[in-house]
C-alpha cells in the first residue's frame, strides 16, 4: 500500500515518541499534534479550547490560506489531537477541571495513538493500517482452506 510522506512521518514520530515515553496527552508539546509537528505548541493558537474542531481567528486565517503544518491543515491538527484525546479518556474540550496530573498507562496511551493513526488513514484515503481483523477473517475464501489443510481439518 503506498502512503503519503505526510503519514509515513507522522506515524514514525508518533511511534517513536510512543516507545521512548514521550507521548504526553496533557502537553501541548508532546501530545499527537505537538509530536507531529517537531515538539512545536504555535498549533495550540488554532483554536480558543484544546480538544475542540472550533477555529479561532488564527485558526480561519490559516485555514482559509490554505497553510498545512507538517502536511496538515489547521482543521486535521484539531482533529488529530481530539481524537487522541477522547481515545485516552477526556472529557472535551479540556478544561482545567478535567486535568489529571496522574500519568497515563501505555495501553490507555496505545488506545490513543491506535486512533490517531486510524484518523489520519482517513485524512489520506487509505486502508487502516491499524486494522488487523482482515489477518483473522476466515469467512468462506481460499484462506479458510488453506489453514484447514494445514491444521488436518
Amino acid at each position: 500500500m503506498e502512503t503519503s510522506k505526510r503519514f509515513n512521518e507522522a506515524v514514525n514520530k508518533l511511534y517513536k515518541a510512543f516507545h521512548e515515553n514521550n507521548l504526553k496527552p496533557l502537553s501541548f508539546q508532546h501530545c499527537a499534534v505537538g509530536t507531529i509537528l517537531d515538539h512545536k505548541t504555535y498549533w495550540k493558537e488554532f483554536s480558543d479550547a484544546n480538544g475542540s474542531l472550533q477555529l479561532n481567528y488564527v485558526g480561519l486565517v490559516h485555514q482559509r490560506l490554505e497553510r498545512k503544518f507538517n502536511g496538515y491543515s489547521p482543521l486535521e491538527l484539531l482533529e488529530i489531537e481530539k481524537t487522541f484525546l477522547q481515545a485516552c479518556g477526556y472529557q472535551l474540550p479540556l478544561h482545567h477541571s478535567t486535568f489529571s496530573s496522574k500519568k497515563e498507562s501505555k495501553k490507555v496511551l496505545f488506545k490513543g495513538l491506535e486512533a490517531v493513526i486510524a484518523q489520519l488513514c482517513v485524512f489520506d484515503r487509505i486502508p487502516n493500517v491499524m486494522d488487523c481483523s482482515k489477518l483473522f477473517d476466515f469467512g468462506g475464501n481460499k484462506r479458510q482452506t488453506e489453514v484447514q489443510e494445514f491444521v488436518g481439518v
